[in-house]
């Protein structure tokens, strides 16, 4: 290698999305700039103080975000925006769940809560499987519609052009 290679910046770090299903217990997930999840988890922060407290660190660790897709309102909500407000190169997509059970899930799928997030919860590990992601031993409710959101948002950016052709396949 010459050394003007070795004097070259690092590359800069691929562009990401960020989902989150917003609660005191909030569940998070990442995709790649592929459409592919990279990972997810749920974290209970027991309190809008304690969120507060955490919003900036975990956001710094999130390499390449550029784009964050949100379903969630209310006091928990604000505190993500105004923490997101102050970072203008992250495009915020705030969503609601009949935005994303619309394109993502089947009208007879969505005829009553249990029933979508029971769907919910099939089409996240379907999303994990074809994204060859750690499969999860337990995949909680927020968890399992972060991917969901996620998913959403990579359509909507343009990452993918439609969802992949392994959620459209039905269980028997």
């Amino acid at each position: 290698m010459s050394e003007q290679a070795d004097n070259l910046p690092p590359a800069p770090p691929a562009p990401t999305l960020l989902a989150i299903d917003i609660g005191i217990k909030t569940g998070f997930a990442l995709y790649g700039h592929d459409g592919r999840l990279r990972w997810y988890r749920s974290q209970n922060f027991g309190s809008a103080t304690r969120l507060r407290r955490a919003v900036r660190p975990f956001l710094d660790e999130i390499a390449g975000l550029v784009a964050v897709a949100m379903e969630g309102g209310g006091e928990l909500a604000t505190i993500w925006q105004r923490e997101l407000h102050r970072r203008p190169h992250i495009h915020v997509l705030p969503i609601h769940a009949e935005t994303w059970r619309t394109r993502l899930l089947y009208a007879r799928e969505q005829r009553s809560g249990v029933q979508a997030k029971f769907r919910a919860d099939e089409l996240a590990r379907r999303i994990i499987a074809w994204s060859e992601a750690p499969r999860p031993t337990a995949l909680q409710d927020d968890t399992a519609e972060a991917i969901l959101i996620g998913l959403w948002g990579v359509l909507e950016l343009g990452w993918l052009e439609q969802p992949p052709a392994a959620l459209r396949q039905r269980s028997g």
